[in-house]
């Protein structure tokens, strides 16, 4: 009779085996743009070669940045903290899987007592002449359990730590490419501040000439006092510059080293001589707003993390139902010696058919399953709210490139004028027909457009490492491993 209800047990799950209690999981459809209001224009922009979105920052042809990005991919500590957060996801699933199989356990143990004589039982061994007050006692077991998973419960459960793995798999490539876009805009940021450094200094040494000769001018009663100190308050600004302009070059080379998880000043003699700004690379495919879902990891974690809530309100569900579970025990067992220990009479076995059942628990199970569907309410609700904030991401981005661009082709233009009208004022006093402070005059302003140019170039290269990064560039979507290896996935979403 218990053979043939343990195999009816058996059968019904084996029947039920593809069923699952709650909701299936279908990913959301988002109303998304079927483009970008300013890609035309970013598609025309740009004045390097083409960008590869995988490996963006070597568009910009500059080695040591590429060195810095691939340093920091590979050394730096968020990433190390995410593959951290990735192995404790991985793990999750082996526990889930592992709650689906039957599990056995073996034990043994042996025993070697003394009665003593103030017993009545050792009293009454010593004084038999066939007994003895001492006693051994040896057992060999094998249990094993099996819970049935008829409603799909512990199956649901395995889903949602699948779904979860694979929201951490896509946190490390979405930290992976935080960490890129953060150090590359550090080096451009870097790059920018020296530039405007070394415009800074020649502007402080013209308004020190200019100042000079105000003041001998000054000292003549050819100018008025007013005009000297003008001039000195003039230059009292453009030398505070120079404090504030190294203390942010200070900061941005702190923040390259613990980009790459070295101590503050380690790379400072690399990265102390200045070099030219990165050129803008080209970018010519940006994609529609609905690729931005397979093409951005935060989004994919978004979405897993909805699978996984998902997945639990089936979980929740589960408990509405009985659980039944399969154990037995065989092994053996004597008191005599351990000789006899695996000899037929001291064989022992049992079967067990175990039935759990929270019937007047429905109350809590109720409050979870309520629970469980907020949690998948506010998922859906992150995901779509993700979705929006990615696409406003994409356009902030391309909108700033593009301006950014236009301003800094209008300072050139503005620079180069600036230029030619300094040149022409210099051979004008050398012709004697203007004076020096008309030439210092024309410096200043020069050095000025020079320094507005520098910040406008700085804020375009920057624009582009934010839409790569905006784009969800730096990586393969297709390439994505879901599973750790040896995990059956042909169940998950």
């Amino acid at each position: 009779m218990f053979v043939l209800r343990a195999l009816s047990l058996l059968v019904s799950g084996s029947l039920l085996a593809g069923c699952a209690v709650g909701p299936d999981y279908h990913r959301p459809d988002l109303a998304l743009s079927d483009r970008y209001q300013t890609s035309s224009a970013v598609s025309q922009s740009g004045t390097g070669q083409p960008a590869s979105f995988s490996l963006w920052w070597q568009a910009f042809h500059d080695p040591l940045l590429s060195h810095l990005v691939s340093s920091a991919l590979a050394q730096n500590l968020d990433i190390a903290q995410a593959a951290a957060r990735l192995s404790q996801a991985r793990a999750g699933v082996g526990a889930a899987t592992a709650a689906l199989l039957p599990s056995a356990t073996v034990s043994a143990e042996g025993a070697r007592a003394r009665q003593s004589l103030e017993t009545p039982i050792g009293q009454l061994l010593n004084a038999t002449p066939d007994d003895s007050r001492y006693g051994s006692a040896w057992q060999t077991d094998l249990n094993a359990s099996w819970e049935l998973d008829l409603f799909g419960g512990l199956r649901r459960g395995r889903e949602a730590a699948l779904a979860e793995y694979q929201a951490a798999q896509a946190a490390v490539v979405a930290t992976r490419l935080a960490v890129a876009a953060q150090t590359a805009d550090s080096y451009i940021t870097l790059r920018g501040l020296q530039a405007r450094l070394e415009i800074a200094r020649q502007q402080v040494a013209a308004q020190r000439e200019l100042t000079e000769k105000v003041r001998l001018l000054t000292a003549q009663g050819l100018m008025e006092t007013r005009q000297l100190q003008q001039s000195e308050g003039a230059l009292a600004q453009v030398e505070a510059r120079i404090p504030a302009l190294q203390q942010a070059i200070d900061a941005a080379m702190n923040a390259l080293d613990v980009m790459l998880a070295t101590p503050p000043g380690t790379h400072r003699t690399l990265l102390a001589k200045p070099a030219a700004i990165p050129s803008v690379p080209q970018m010519t495919a940006t994609g529609t707003p609905a690729d931005l879902l397979r093409r951005r990891p935060d989004l994919i974690v978004a979405e897993r993390r909805l699978a996984a809530t998902n997945a639990r309100i089936g979980q929740a569900i589960g408990e509405y139902y009985p659980t039944f579970s399969l154990s037995a025990l065989l092994g053996s067992a004597t008191a005599i010696s351990e000789g006899h220990l695996f000899s037929g009479a001291a064989s022992q076995a049992s079967g067990v058919i175990g039935l759990r059942w929270r019937l007047f628990d429905f109350g809590r199970i109720n409050a979870q399953i309520a629970q469980a569907k907020g949690e998948q309410a506010e998922a859906l609700a992150a995901y779509r709210q993700a979705a929006l904030r990615a696409t406003a991401d994409v356009e902030n981005a391309l909108s700033a490139l593009t301006n950014n661009e236009k301003q800094t082709a209008t300072l050139i233009a503005g620079e180069t004028a600036l230029s030619s009208a300094r040149n022409a004022t210099f051979s004008a006093w050398q012709q004697g027909a203007a004076s020096l402070i008309d030439v210092l005059y024309d410096d200043q302003n020069l050095l000025q457009a020079a320094d507005a140019r520098a910040q406008a170039q700085t804020a375009t290269a920057r624009a582009a490492v934010a839409t790569f990064n905006a784009l969800g560039g730096g990586w393969q979507p297709e390439k994505r491993d879901v599973a750790p290896a040896g995990i059956d996935t042909r169940a998950a979403p």
